[in-house]
């Protein structure tokens, strides 16, 4: 990552991220219930225009202290990358259609 693109995780990412602590009882194994919570939280902060560096949200569930199953904290990173960047790609789409015009979007 370009070091002057870099932000960190800011405040309202991290209550998130404890919202997403609080949420899940087994932190060794995560029922579909909880997967989709998890996948509407990330969705919710990137709607609301916040910003994540998905290497940050594995540093903190690392560094956190509830999360020893390596397995799961790379799920949930894998959720907020996978959540990422299908928002990504939906934004792109929606700059493009709303002034009815395609772009030469690199390609």
């Amino acid at each position: 990552m370009d070091i002057n693109n870099y932000v960190p995780l800011t405040n309202n990412v991290i209550i998130k991220l404890n919202e997403i602590t609080t949420l899940i009882e087994d932190k060794n194994n995560l029922t579909e219930a909880e997967l989709d919570e998890i996948k509407s939280i990330f969705k919710g902060i990137l709607s609301s225009g916040e910003r994540y560096d998905v290497d940050d949200i594995e540093s903190w569930l690392e560094n956190e202290g509830t999360w020893a199953n390596k397995a799961t904290r790379t799920r949930i990173t894998n959720i907020s990358h996978y959540i990422q960047d299908k928002y990504e790609q939906t934004a792109k789409l929606k700059v493009i259609s709303e002034d009815g015009e395609s772009c030469s979007c690199g390609n």
